[in-house]
């Protein structure tokens, strides 16, 4: 499914704050008439975790960037790496690994800017059995998709002495869970638990991130090509996205965004956004650790190596990888939507 966003012209003046904001980003912004189209793919169905991009849509700050923003929702039958190889959108929601992986491929695409600090992926249990943290999993059975079994997996493995034969498969169904006090399954921190809530369990949760998982998430891919043939505009799309995540985790006028949300994905409710939003800033999914001094969407060749190496000491990532090629920090760390 694609959709496609044409706001109204007035939604495009803003005040003079806005403008001091783009003058201040040190980018070029062409004027009304002659906006740049970027398309951008997500990675899933609308939701609260891609609030940023639609309050960037909803509010004008693409537009006040000169940027026409083709917002594309993702779903189960698409794949964003492989449209953004195939040249048919421009950029991509993404994450740590997919870059690594671009690396080893040999391919010229990267990450520019990493909105999530921490990757929301958590592992959730029932109150009830008292498990205070990943140690204490150990021998019992976890429900794990085939994505997790290749990414975050491996890192559990090694760090806390968990085994495969632990492994049940995932069906992205919250009935199992609900059905069995005993079960551990794999999730996002801002959906899962509310469904279990909702179901009337008392989950914990326990986020892979606070046990040292360094995998930044909801990253901004593209090809090198546009990074060095349209670097003004890329510029402007990364400043825009970020100031659009600023206001959308402030709460900041976020009523547009959040019905376009639920417009283009009828199972979102203003519950379930609200508490995914909660949840996201009370654990610093976005404002947390280098974005804290550096701006959203801060990266560091110090966590990149680190992200690199733990993987690859994992068996998730082959030795010997250029790790540095998998990213620029040219577009980020310039404290665009701190306070």
């Amino acid at each position: 499914m694609r959709t496609r966003y044409r706001i109204e012209r007035r939604a495009a003046l803003q005040g003079a704050a806005g403008f001091a904001l783009v003058a201040m980003s040190g980018v070029r912004v062409p004027a009304a008439q002659s906006l740049d189209r970027v398309s951008f793919q997500t990675n899933w169905r609308a939701q609260a975790e891609h609030g940023g991009y639609y309050q960037a849509v909803a509010a004008g700050i693409y537009r006040r960037y000169g940027i026409e923003c083709d917002l594309r929702m993702g779903g189960p039958q698409q794949n964003p790496a492989q449209l953004l190889l195939a040249g048919r959108v421009d950029m991509v929601m993404s994450n740590g690994f997919q870059a690594l992986n671009f690396v080893r491929e040999n391919v010229p695409f990267l990450t520019i800017a990493a909105i999530f600090q921490k990757d929301p992926q958590i592992l959730m249990s029932h109150e009830e059995a008292n498990i205070a943290g990943f140690e204490q999993m150990r021998g019992r059975p976890i429900l794990i998709g085939a994505g997790g079994r290749v990414t975050y997996w491996p890192f559990l493995r090694a760090r806390f002495g968990l085994t495969d034969d632990q492994i049940r498969p995932y069906t992205f169904n919250i009935q199992p869970f609900l059905a069995d006090k005993g079960a551990i399954q794999q999730g996002f921190l801002s959906s899962e638990p509310f469904s279990a809530i909702a179901g009337g369990a008392r989950p914990r949760v326990h986020l892979i991130a606070d046990a040292g998982f360094p995998n930044y998430q909801t990253t901004i891919d593209v090809s090198q090509r546009m990074v060095n043939e349209k670097t003004d505009l890329v510029q402007r799309f990364v400043n825009a996205t970020i100031e659009g995540w600023s206001q959308y985790m402030r709460g900041q006028d976020v009523e547009a965004a959040n019905r376009l949300i639920m417009r283009d994905n009828p199972d979102m409710t203003a519950d379930r956004i609200a508490y995914a939003v909660r949840v996201m800033n009370e654990r610093g999914i976005v404002m947390s650790g280098d974005a804290e001094t550096l701006g959203i969407g801060a990266m560091t060749d110090a966590r990149w190596e680190n992200f690199y190496t733990t993987m690859r000491d994992a068996g998730a990532m082959p030795p010997g990888l250029d790790f540095k090629r998998a990213y620029s920090l040219q577009f980020v760390n310039k404290r665009v939507g701190l306070a």
